[in-house]
């Protein structure tokens, strides 16, 4: 499995590359996509970096154009991340590369077959999850 993912990670990178966007990029641009008004210590545990990394990301990022922080109205001490209007466009073309490489993935697997695979993934994502 990890050598499948890792397989997987290279391809999808050589791919975005042509978008002039690094890994942590992409991955930070689909947590806030995924989980939009995350603090900064929220957006660094889901990518299990730590805080100021995330924070040094999230700041080029927003230099960028494409994530801007906002004063949340539950706690002044904490600024919500969001994406801007100009990272929509990026974020499609990451999708659709994400979806070609998942297309690929699964080429020449029944809708079966990879039903049956998801569940066996689950399962072991319980089991692993549970410790």
């Amino acid at each position: 499995m990890t050598v499948i993912s890792r397989l997987q990670r290279n391809n999808f990178d050589r791919k975005v590359a042509a978008l002039n966007v690094t890994r942590s990029q992409w991955s930070m641009i689909a947590v806030v996509a995924r989980y939009p008004g995350s603090t900064q210590r929220t957006i660094a545990e889901y990518l299990e970096m730590s805080e100021a990394s995330a924070g040094r990301l999230i700041d080029r990022l927003c230099a960028d154009g494409l994530l801007e922080r906002r004063d949340r109205a539950d706690d002044r001490r904490a600024r919500a991340v969001y994406l801007t209007p100009e990272a929509k466009p990026l974020l499609d073309q990451l999708g659709e590369i994400a979806n070609e490489s998942e297309d690929r993935m699964f080429r020449g697997f029944s809708d079966d077959e990879v039903e049956r695979l998801r569940d066996y993934m689950n399962r072991i994502y319980d089991n692993v999850a549970r410790g």
